[in-house]
């Protein structure tokens, strides 16, 4: 299978990369933490790929514009607000440690949004739809909380929350 990158939606135009033309986008290094849904967190981590600022360099949003959803292998998605997306330190990571991404980190390109929990940073990504209204990904339609946020301990929706709450009480 041929690698592509495809951003549609709520754009001008939409826009296909080949793997040529992403991975020869300009690359940063930063070292950033990872938390994970599971409740541990993994410190300090050296990442390398492309900011989403140099992506979005790209297209132009509509104005309408207000959520992401990430598509990635094989049929994943998921979910973030605009101004989570767009933040300085999310990246198109490419390697890790150094090293290229391992196929079961998500090689060859993974997003990486360091202030949200891991289901948020898809593995193996192929596209950006750009989206007026919010739309839950695949774990928020299991249960997991829409946002994600590590801090706020947003582990899970409040659909599974209530339930949890109600079996713990006998109800």
């Amino acid at each position: 299978a041929i690698w592509d990158f495809n951003i549609w939606g709520l754009v001008k135009e939409p826009k296909r990369f080949t793997w040529e033309e992403f991975s020869a986008l300009p690359t940063i290094s930063q070292i950033s933490d990872m938390h994970c849904v599971t409740r541990w967190s993994k410190f300090d981590s050296l990442f390398e790929g492309i900011p989403v600022a140099e992506v979005m360099k790209h297209v132009e949003l509509l104005p309408e514009a207000n959520y992401v959803m990430v598509h990635a292998d094989p049929g994943y998605t998921t979910n973030l607000p605009l101004e989570d997306f767009l933040d300085d330190d999310v990246m198109f990571v490419l390697k890790y440690e150094g090293q290229p991404l391992a196929p079961d980190h998500g090689y060859p390109v993974r997003l990486l949004v360091p202030k949200l929990y891991l289901w948020k940073s898809a593995k193996w990504v192929r596209g950006l739809e750009f989206m007026a209204e919010d739309r839950p990904g695949f774990w928020e339609m299991y249960g997991y909380h829409n946002h994600g946020d590590p801090w706020q301990e947003e582990r899970y929706g409040n659909y599974v929350i209530n339930t949890m709450q109600r079996v713990r009480s006998g109800r």
